[in-house]
């Protein structure tokens, strides 16, 4: 994580793009590209949607916009000094907590 934090921010500095990057400019294009990720499966069925990694071209534009959603939410992280494994570690550990293996495997209901 730390060498991509380190690219995604030498783009940015030598393009000289920081002075963009604030958290709410970061927040909105990282939500416009999970909207451009969510186009790509809408309007599939679930089979289609399993399947969509073996048709080329969509896999490739899935690829793109997981791309850059990963660019965009490292970039968010790094303005914010957020350790991105270390936030995902900690929200693991907690939703642990909140849906024990044995009181929930198998259901999708929140709590």
């Amino acid at each position: 994580m730390d060498d991509l934090t380190a690219q995604v921010r030498e783009f940015a500095e030598e393009r000289d793009w920081q002075q963009f990057h604030t958290p709410k400019n970061l927040v909105m294009a990282l939500a416009g590209e999970v909207g451009e990720l969510v186009a790509e499966f809408q309007w599939l069925t679930p089979e289609q949607a399993n399947a969509v990694m073996g048709d080329p071209e969509a896999e490739a534009r899935v690829r793109a916009e997981v791309g850059d959603i990963m660019i965009y939410l490292t970039r968010l992280a790094d303005v914010l000094g957020i350790d991105l494994r270390e936030a995902a570690v900690t929200k693991l550990a907690e939703v642990a907590i909140r849906y024990p293996v044995d009181e929930v495997r198998g259901s999708a209901t929140k709590r």
